[in-house]
C-alpha cells in the first residue's frame, strides 16, 4: 500500500511550477511559522533558501522539495496540505510573485486510516 502523502498540488500548481523552473531551473518550497504571508508557501530556487534542524522536510511534490518550519509542522502534522495558485500579490520573497500569482496552501484534517499510513518526515539541515 502506497504511504498517504503528507502535500499534494493542483494542476495550476503544476503549470506554474513547469513556468518557473524554466526561468529559474530546479526550484523548493519552504513554509514557515511567520504571521500573514510569512506562513504562506514560498518558492525558492534551489539552493537560495537553506534549510536547518529547525526545518521538516515533507516530502518532494512535482519534483520539488517541500519543506515546513518544525514550530509551524507542530500545528499541520495532522493535515494534508494541497498546494494550489491564486490570483494576486503577496508580500513576499517568493518566485511567483512578479507574476500576479501566489501559492497557498488549501489543507484537509487526515481520516484515521491516513493518519496511520502517513509518509513520514526528516529534518532539513
Amino acid at each position: 500500500m502506497d504511504k498517504t502523502p503528507r502535500v499534494l498540488l493542483t494542476a495550476a500548481a503544476e503549470e506554474l511550477i513547469d513556468r518557473l523552473r524554466a526561468e529559474h531551473g530546479s526550484i523548493m518550497f519552504h513554509q514557515s511559522g511567520g504571521c500573514c504571508d510569512g506562513s504562506a508557501p514560498m518558492c525558492f530556487p534551489v539552493g537560495e533558501f537553506k534549510t536547518g534542524e529547525n526545518d521538516v522536510l515533507l516530502g518532494e511534490i512535482y519534483g520539488c522539495e517541500f519543506y515546513m518550519s518544525a514550530f509551524q509542522f507542530e500545528y499541520w502534522q495532522y493535515t494534508q496540505l494541497t498546494l494550489d495558485v491564486v490570483e494576486g500579490r503577496g508580500a513576499s520573497f517568493s518566485l511567483e510573485i512578479p507574476l500576479g500569482l501566489r501559492f497557498i496552501i488549501r489543507s484537509q484534517v487526515y481520516t484515521e486510516e491516513e493518519l496511520k499510513n502517513l509518509s513520514p518526515v526528516s529534518n532539513g539541515a
